[in-house]
């Protein structure tokens, strides 16, 4: 039987939010003077962090909704945030009696964008309704859409995933040396996550190499890298993968699953023309 809230002149009912980062970390707030404990999930007690501004409609607009509240919290800090820890964090809003620990879930969505400013942060989230708005059509492309490894590609993800250990940081050109079993060529392009460190969790992208000593090169990351990581730290890698059709036949064996039309023509065949032999 659903429940009726705020049926009563007097309700043991509280807000609660709950994160869930895409590093594998769940937090769990409430606006109740202590913590609570339900689904699995310690519910940390933070008055100063609020939601407000929950809009929902029946109709297919995306429903909106904003998170504000103070850097207070052990659990939500300025470096996370600056790290992208946050980034496309799914949210949970709702109310729970803090009795029963009966809840309902009032909004479900993703973090869109966090500012930070004097100290406090807002979070604008996006709900689910704004999956209705992408184009599911494919549109004709030279290279793979696919992700590597994932979906359409249907490579196996554990036959390009390498475990790391770190050699050293080079702070100034923001890139790494490892010890892994593989040809960092084939690391160009790809990812890491960090399993040990001060940013333990935190996935990082390859860009390109920088070269070290003669025959040796480095990874450059896109994310700045804490200087204070220590070597030996581990870590988990994903090879790259250009998302040409030479490099999926060649190297992957894998051209019948090529997501791209790399010999179709362009528009620029509409304004080509005869030219006579010279």
């Amino acid at each position: 039987m659903t429940r009726t809230w705020f049926g009563n002149e007097l309700e043991t009912v509280a807000a609660f939010w709950r994160v869930l980062r895409t590093d594998g970390v769940t937090l769990g707030f409430t606006s109740h003077d202590r913590d609570l404990w339900f689904d699995g999930v310690l519910h940390q007690a933070s008055p100063g962090m609020v939601p407000y501004s929950i809009k929902r409609t029946a109709d297919f607009e995306p429903d909106s909704a904003e998170v504000e509240g103070a850097l207070t919290h052990d659990a939500i800090s300025a470096a996370d945030l600056s790290q992208g820890r946050y980034d496309s964090s799914q949210v949970r809003i709702g109310i729970v009696d803090w009795e029963t620990t009966e809840t309902e879930i009032l909004y479900r969505g993703s973090i869109g964008s966090v500012l930070e400013q004097d100290g406090s942060f807002t979070a604008a989230l996006a709900s689910r309704k704004a999956e209705l708005f992408r184009d599911p059509v494919p549109r004709t492309s030279p290279g793979c859409r696919a992700q590597f490894c994932g979906s359409g590609c249907d490579l196996q993800p554990p036959a390009y995933t390498h475990e790391g250990i770190l050699d050293a940081v080079d702070a100034d050109a923001n890139s790494v040396a490892l010890s892994v079993a593989v040809d960092n060529d084939l690391l160009r392009g790809g990812w890491l996550r960090w399993l040990d460190g001060p940013q333990a969790g935190v996935r990082m992208n390859i860009t390109t190499l920088a070269e070290t000593d003669p025959g040796e090169t480095a990874l450059v990351l896109d994310v700045p890298i804490d200087p204070a990581t220590p070597p030996g730290s581990r870590i988990i890698l994903r090879e790259g993968c250009d998302h040409t059709l030479g490099t999926c036949a060649s190297r992957f064996s894998n051209a019948v699953n090529f997501r791209g039309e790399p010999f179709l023509p362009g528009n620029d065949m509409i304004s080509r023309y005869p030219v006579p032999a010279q």
